[in-house]
């Protein structure tokens, strides 16, 4: 889905972003979602998956998504094998927004892959993809802005607001987010014989 000139669409002042074609697309998206998804138990995960890929979401396996999780366009998701989204969340993917493998998106976290061209008098929409490498954490209402990229392994602290790439296996907290350490992950246990 590619939006609209705000010129000729009249955007500003009240005029579509995207085309009819594209907001029937969202509209029977958005009933199916209600209808088939938004209501099932947690361990219905593989349903809703299911039905995130029916819509076009590219999802590997062993994903869970929440029955309250919002997703603005299954057709721009790419989720990575045994992703998390978390109840709540918030996946405005007006553009693509990948997320790679083992990652988790917290709680009412929200993702935004779009911004407007504040130089344009028009208020042109602006499609800026979000990138989520693997192994990487979005903690409980934190946000992740246009155009963004998360490293391997990098972390956003609860309510911390990302407007800049996340250095790999590095935490950030705050808004807007600055760097707090390296992440250091342990190395696995051994196996009790």
């Amino acid at each position: 889905m590619k939006p609209l000139d705000a010129r000729s669409a009249e955007s500003q002042s009240g005029g579509p972003s995207f085309s009819l074609g594209s907001r029937m697309a969202r509209a029977l998206w958005t009933l199916s979602w209600i209808l088939l998804a938004r209501w099932t138990p947690p361990p219905m995960h593989g349903w809703r998956v299911a039905i995130l890929r029916a819509f076009g979401a590219r999802a590997g396996k062993g994903c869970r998504v929440h029955a309250s999780a919002r997703i603005w366009w299954p057709g721009n998701l790419e989720l990575g094998d045994n992703v998390l989204i978390g109840p709540g969340a918030r996946l405005y993917n007006q553009g693509d927004i990948s997320i790679g493998s083992d990652c988790v998106i917290s709680q009412r976290a929200h993702l935004c892959a779009s911004t407007h061209d504040v130089q344009d008098p028009h208020f042109q929409l602006v499609l800026r993809p979000v990138r989520i490498a693997k192994s990487c954490w979005i903690a409980a209402e934190a946000f992740v802005g246009p155009g963004v990229t998360m490293e391997e392994g990098s972390v956003l602290a609860a309510r911390g607001a990302l407007f800049e790439d996340a250095e790999p296996f590095t935490i950030y907290r705050g808004n807007p987010a600055a760097k707090v350490r390296k992440r250091e992950l342990r190395a696995a246990e051994a196996s009790a014989t």
